[in-house]
């Protein structure tokens, strides 16, 4: 039976020489080279979620997405980011530098671009309307996101879908 190429084998230890020895050729040598491929078993990974929901909206920033009501919602990715930033400290003031140097880094930004951007997420949030307050200013010192918050955070275990996908590629592979 074929080992299927499609199958990642992250090497946990690998060594790296620079300079060719007599007979060996220049590669990465892994100490796995030599075990049974059912002995080389990749290392878990572990990818953290969370999902942040106010109102009817819900925020999954390791996706940049936002949804209302389990639908994606059109936003600019400025005002997208935005909001991340507000949301990673619900009920804090946030200020305008701190939000222009996040939102634009290495960028010089006049703070109307910022206010283009916060006037531009309050529309897509109905912010101010049917009774719905989420972002306040302060003025002249930043914004603040001011709805009450639930934040769902989890670690998946990614281990399995891994050992699945090699076994899916080995069967076709061979």
């Amino acid at each position: 039976m074929r080992e299927s190429l499609f199958c990642p084998q992250t090497p946990a230890l690998a060594q790296f020489h620079p300079e060719p020895r007599l007979g060996v050729p220049r590669a990465v040598q892994n100490p796995d080279t030599f075990k049974p491929s059912f002995a080389r078993r990749p290392e878990p990974t572990r990818a953290a979620s969370t999902e942040i929901s106010f109102g009817s909206f819900r925020l999954v920033p390791t996706q940049f997405l936002l949804l209302e009501r389990g639908k994606p919602v059109l936003l600019g990715s400025r005002a997208l980011q935005i909001l991340i930033v507000l949301l990673e400290r619900p009920g804090e003031l946030v200020s305008k530098q701190e939000l222009m140097t996040r939102v634009w880094p290495d960028v010089f930004v006049e703070p109307a671009n910022l206010s283009v951007h916060i006037s531009a997420l309050r529309r897509t949030l109905r912010d101010g309307r049917d009774g719905n307050r989420f972002i306040i200013n302060i003025p002249g010192r930043g914004y603040c996101f001011v709805a009450s918050v639930a934040i769902a955070r989890w670690v998946e275990q990614t281990e399995m879908r891994t050992a699945l996908s090699c076994a899916i590629n080995s069967k076709h592979a061979g």
